[in-house]
């Protein structure tokens, strides 16, 4: 994957140290914005850990993103489920102090048109309501909320949501 430039941002694949920063970022985020628990982090780590372990380029994508030189955030579509139920969109998050600067904007489409061009008709995710900035980049990108429910999970309760985009709807 060849990095991209784009005021002072670069986004590129894996690097070493990848999954420790991806996973902080995560764990203490939403540690200190909604009280998630360890459950959460352990989530996370071993969830990506094992997606870049079975990482296949042609099905896969992995995006981080650094802006002058710092880590700023995150992005991965995992493909394992693309002829069934869609592609994965995962572990997309920005580093809060450079939220606000388009960066997730760039990581979403770098995300989406990957999924174009490896030809999936769907791309998931799942969230939860209250991560506003997040959702109005999604809806901007085209995924429309699909599902709704209400889960006791990471020590929290939370409405998990499933936002979808299919490409067919696009067309």
């Amino acid at each position: 994957m060849q990095p991209q430039t784009t005021r002072q941002l670069q986004l590129n694949g894996y690097f070493p140290g990848a999954i420790g920063k991806i996973t902080e970022l995560h764990a203490v985020y939403y540690h200190e914005h909604w009280g998630f628990d360890i459950t959460f982090e352990t989530q996370v780590g071993r969830e990506l850990s094992l997606f870049l372990t079975d990482f296949v380029p042609d099905r896969d994508g992995f995006w981080t993103a650094f802006c002058q030189g710092s880590f700023a955030g995150s992005i991965a579509i995992d493909g394992s489920l693309g002829s069934t139920e869609g592609a994965r969109l995962r572990w997309f998050i920005i580093e809060p102090e450079f939220q606000g600067r388009g960066i997730g904007r760039e990581l979403i489409g770098a995300a989406i048109q990957f999924c174009r061009n490896a030809g999936y008709e769907k791309v998931f995710l799942w969230t939860f309501r209250g991560l506003e900035a997040a959702r109005k980049l999604y809806e901007e990108a085209g995924f429309r909320l699909t599902e709704e429910s209400e889960v006791d999970q990471w020590g929290s309760h939370i409405t998990e949501q499933k936002f979808e985009l299919n490409f067919r709807d696009k067309l």
